[in-house]
């Protein structure tokens, strides 16, 4: 093993017990595991990084599906993924459970390749169910005897996936798990003692038994009997519903079950038993505590829902290493959410929308300051582009932040509902390229190639924070539909002035740029480095070093604008340029270097010369640190000096 894991996690390893020997385990060993899997998380994400609070609140459920379910053959999906890490431990990860995160190690999320357990890959939330109905279908198809269980969080549920997938459930009738593993959300809210005491008597098997053998007897009655039983069903669903928060899942033609204690393994295995034998739709609403187990995770179980490296005494997050010179920006984030407060202290049309991610997106600043004009909608990134559309044609001017890679999910109504309309809204697409340690279902990998496809669409992508200001200011200028595209952390490449300004809140004017229009950072010759956000620097950086080591200037072009694309300038530098390297922190396909040699082509100046493309492959980029994965994929400074080298050369 690479590393020591507690005793009893040890013997079942060792033993090749795992996960099949869980359920001979008595009671309290259960809970002795237990909690050496809380101590083996908490120490490696200490260590890591990673999602620590909602892993540390599904441990003892995790033991209870393993205890009933038999995993080999019974597919157990975890909605988003961010609450795995018990399911990696038990399911023959354990002894590489320290390299989670890192690249060449485990995953943090379920990946089918990785294990045959990982029944389905995700990373996104509101996929469970669906899938879950898939695979149940499957079964049915196929004759199969197999259970299948999805578990989903309160916050997931809020998806449009999500309630999609549980009307299909509830029309279809199939054999089918749901566990709502609800760790504090509003929907707890209305629990109380008689909606437990009707979840343990209305749902036990004997209990539906008898069920059925009543609702026997009262069809038998002449004339009357189907009416009579339809009249006790729907007094029984009214009762009970008016009780608990199960109405909208009996609504949906699907048995609620619930809600039980997470943490009560015992009680757990027999409500899970309860739902094996139900052959109909399930749902099981289970209470869980996120963060249980490690005091600082249970007094702020946001901060650690997802967290960097953490000193295990204290919780406090291990500060970064300074910058290795004079330039640290205050962050691409933090830049944007003083820009957008800023700028709506001028313009009361400004709203600022999020997806369930105001930390994340730096938008908490603005509902601080301008609480009526902010609007989180929870996991609903679609109805936050519609949202935003409607706002737009009324006179306001939406900004929807939302990272990247969530914002895919609502294509269509960026096409139809905004661009299609016209309509003057702001995308602020957060965490786009690399994102590092997430993987590929979190990397922003392939936002240019997909908006630059949409008419109507301007986008750019700001180089620091700086420029990041200038360009949110020219989006909310336009009366038309832009997106923004910035990349997670900071540029560090902020002169030392104009940082410490910002860090005294100095912040400098905003400068309009008009669309369509780049600026020449270098002037050289021969070589033309051409590119888009963060690479602009790096670029910079590798012909700043090439001058210094042999004297040749190099030009760098920053363009700033991917759509509308500066053609006049990228034609004038293409023909006084011999050789053009095209650089993006995006897919090969489709992105800022594509469109470069569409024009190109356009204009006959291709003939002739030497043509290098820097850009993320056409396939899926592993997980790792960032300058891990840049160096991988060839967009680091180090791999752009040697391209411009060898350009230089030949």
């Amino acid at each position: 093993m690479s590393h020591d894991l507690p005793p009893l996690l040890s013997r079942l390893c060792a033993a090749d017990a795992l996960p099949a020997g869980i359920a001979d385990l008595s009671l309290e060993e259960k809970y002795a595991l237990a909690q050496e899997l809380r101590d083996e998380i908490i120490s490696v994400v200490a260590h890591n990084g990673g999602h620590l609070a909602p892993s540390l609140g599904v441990v003892e459920l995790t033991l209870a599906l393993l205890s009933v379910f038999d995993a080999k053959t019974d597919p157990i999906i975890w909605d988003v993924g961010h609450q795995s890490y018990p399911w990696k431990i038990l399911t023959g990860r354990a002894d590489r459970f320290d390299t989670l995160r890192r690249y060449g190690g485990i995953s943090g999320f379920p990946r089918r390749s990785e294990s045959p357990y990982d029944y389905f890959g995700v990373g996104h939330a509101s996929t469970s169910i669906s899938a879950a109905l898939g695979m149940a279908v499957a079964r049915a198809l196929k004759g199969g005897t197999e259970h299948v269980v999805a578990v989903i969080g309160d916050g997931a549920l809020t998806g449009g996936l999500a309630l999609e997938a549980l009307n299909q459930a509830g029309g279809m009738g199939k054999r089918l798990i749901v566990i709502l593993n609800d760790n504090g959300m509003s929907i707890s809210k209305n629990v109380g003692a008689i909606s437990l005491f009707l979840s343990r008597n209305l749902s036990r098997h004997g209990v539906m038994r008898i069920k059925n053998r009543v609702g026997d007897a009262m069809r038998s009655v002449p004339k009357v009997g189907d009416w009579l039983l339809d009249t006790v069903r729907r007094g029984e669903t009214s009762f009970k519903s008016f009780f608990t928060p199960g109405m909208l899942y009996e609504a949906f033609g699907i048995n609620y079950i619930g809600p039980v204690d997470g943490h009560d393994i015992a009680k757990l295995e027999r409500h899970l038993e309860a739902a094996k034998v139900l052959d109909m739709p399930v749902l099981l609403h289970v209470r869980t505590q996120k963060g249980r187990g490690y005091t600082p995770a249970e007094e702020n179980p946001s901060r650690f829902h997802g967290i960097s490296r953490f000193d295990l005494q204290t919780g406090e997050s291990l500060s970064p290493p300074p910058p290795s010179d004079d330039y640290s920006g205050p962050g691409f984030t933090p830049a944007f959410a003083a820009a957008l407060c800023q700028l709506a202290e001028n313009d009361e049309r400004i709203v600022a929308i999020t997806a369930a991610m105001p930390d994340g997106t730096g938008t908490s600043m603005f509902q601080a300051r301008f609480p009526s004009r902010f609007i989180d909608v929870g996991i609903c990134e679609e109805h936050a582009v519609t949202l935003a559309a409607g706002l737009a044609a009324r006179g306001m001017r939406p900004v929807v932040a939302i990272y990247s890679t969530f914002l895919q999910r609502a294509y269509d109504q960026i096409i139809h509902d905004v661009c299609l309309q016209h309509l003057p809204v702001t995308f602020c697409l957060d965490r786009a390229g690399l994102v590092g340690e997430d993987g590929p279902t979190h990397h922003g990998a392939f936002d240019l190639s997909w908006l630059r496809a949409v008419p109507g669409l301007s986008v750019v992508a700001p180089r620091d924070e700086l420029d990041l200001r200038n360009c949110l200011a020219t989006a909310l200028s336009l009366n038309a539909p832009v997106a923004l595209r910035y990349p997670r952390g900071r540029s560090e490449r902020l002169p030392a002035e104009i940082r410490e300004k910002c860090q005294q809140g100095d912040t400098p004017d905003f400068i309009p740029l008009p669309p369509g229009e780049g600026e020449l950072t270098l002037r050289g010759k021969d070589v033309c480095v051409m590119a888009v956000g963060l690479q602009v620097h790096m670029a910079e950086e590798a012909a700043r070093r090439i001058e210094a080591e042999s004297g040749r200037r190099v030009s760098v072009f920053d363009a700033r604008w991917i759509k509308p694309l500066p053609e006049k300038q990228i034609l004038d530098l293409a023909r006084n340029h011999r050789a053009l390297l095209l650089v993006e922190e995006n897919t090969r396909m489709g992105g800022f270097s594509s469109a470069v040699l569409e024009l190109l082509a356009d204009n006959d100046l291709l003939d002739g010369k030497i043509i290098r493309r820097a850009t993320l492959p056409d396939d899926f980029v592993p997980h790792g640190s960032c300058e891990q994965l840049r160096s991988l994929t060839g967009l680091d400074t180090s791999h752009l000096y040697s391209l411009i080298s060898s350009m230089l050369d030949s």
